[in-house]
């Protein structure tokens, strides 16, 4: 990995829209990761049932695939702010009717289903439309340092929100999702004040051509298909979120503190690497990297599966964060240079569908085995299926491993 001095780069803290879009990004992944926590704890407490932990991520997998093909025209279309606003409205009313569900005791399981439903729905537009926003906010030669410092804010908010969320569980669920709303609130006037610059759009009349037209760009460009697709398949096998809770009461031993701390660990590493991102590119030979970081992904998720302690599960967990980080950042650095600006709408809904809903439904995948076969096994399964993932990817895709550069020329 080649570093060179950031200061030969403009400095993203002179972005202030950069700023204020940071910042909105860093709230809301917060009061959701916050909500997470009470629902995973709360539901599990509830029911005991492994199996419904895995519909939490389900119920919120549908809307990325079902509306995919809406959202992207919609963010094509429409002001991205705007979309992103409305999302996080939409979101803040979801938390509140959880509070008041949980104070009325009438939030049963299927009622937690049907808002999280509406939250997954919200989070559907809401993902590709912000990350088509950062491309708009700063000079295309610093977006892998602005891609790298928009992850520092998800995974601040990852290692944050959690653990917010575990200690505020301590004065019951209400307390948290009511906190939730909020903060939801405040993310909805931050992005409000970001001020973008705007390329063409897409002014065709919507026909079948232009609801499909991301599936065909990525399709006749194998170096998209290749990063989209390997994300897909390794977040579809190395998910383990869904196992936390599991992990936390019944193999380590420990409680809501516990599992804030386990679902923490994988963004305090995420965090590190994407702070030295966000001050240093990525040079040379960033497909290498690209798949060494998705092997010790994997290898990670093996340890986690077979430690016995929490310590080592929090170790094995930041790796975990840490490696998927560095991917993270080479995939969307080369997703968003490779896609005109009128396009991007589009492709980021594909890239949505192929990223977000591999973990919502990896999530599924992991509370179904380990409901027929345990969490260890579940968890190990996993971490191997993504070594194999990637050894498979460098032959099937061989244009991935020879990338030297994140930056291109955009067509």
């Amino acid at each position: 990995m080649s570093l060179p001095a950031a200061a030969s780069s403009p400095s993203l803290t002179r972005h202030r829209s950069f700023a204020l879009f940071w910042s909105a990004r860093t709230s809301t992944t917060a009061a959701y990761q916050m909500q997470a926590v009470a629902v995973g704890w709360q539901i599990y407490d509830m029911t005991g049932n492994p199996l419904d932990l895995g519909i939490v991520g389900l119920v919120q997998f549908f809307p990325v695939v079902v509306l995919s093909l809406v959202i992207g025209q919609v963010a094509d279309r429409y002001d991205r702010r705007a979309v992103a606003g409305v999302c996080q409205v939409v979101k803040a009313l979801a938390a509140l009717a959880l509070a008041f569900g949980t104070a009325g005791g009438w939030l049963g399981r299927e009622a937690i289903f049907a808002i999280l439903f509406v939250t997954g729905t919200a989070r559907a537009f809401e993902g590709p439309t912000m990350h088509t926003l950062v491309p708009s906010i700063v000079p295309q030669e610093i977006l892998p340092r602005a891609i790298a410092a928009s992850a520092t804010a998800n995974q601040t908010a990852i290692i944050s929100g959690p653990a917010i969320g575990g200690l505020l569980y301590l004065l019951g669920p209400v307390t948290v999702y009511l906190t939730c709303t909020a903060v939801f609130v405040a993310a909805a006037v931050l992005v409000s004040l970001v001020q973008t610059i705007y390329g063409k759009r897409d002014k065709k009349p919507i026909s079948l051509e232009t609801l499909f037209a991301g599936y065909g760009y990525i399709r006749r460009h194998p170096v998209l298909l290749g990063l989209l697709s390997l994300d897909l398949f390794a977040v579809l096998l190395g998910s383990v979120i869904a196992l936390l809770p599991i992990y936390a009461r019944d193999i380590l031993q420990t409680g809501p503190w516990g599992l804030g701390l386990l679902r923490s660990a994988p963004a305090v590493g995420a965090l590190t690497v994407s702070v030295l991102l966000a001050h240093y590119s990525i040079k040379h030979r960033a497909g290498h990297i690209m798949f060494a970081s998705v092997a010790v992904f994997g290898l990670s998720i093996v340890v986690f599966a077979l430690s016995p302690w929490l310590i080592l599960s929090i170790i094995a967990l930041t790796v975990y964060g840490a490696s998927d980080a560095i991917s993270v950042v080479i995939r969307h650095s080369l997703v968003q240079t490779r896609t005109p600006n009128e396009m991007l709408g589009r492709v980021m809904a594909v890239n949505s569908m192929f990223t977000g809903s591999s973990g919502t439904l990896g999530e599924f995948r992991a509370g179904a085995m380990a409901a027929w076969w345990g969490a260890v096994p579940a968890a190990l399964i996993g971490g191997v299926g993504v070594v194999v993932v990637a050894l498979a990817w460098m032959r099937l895709f061989p244009e991935l491993p020879r990338i030297d550069k994140l930056v291109a020329e955009r067509k």
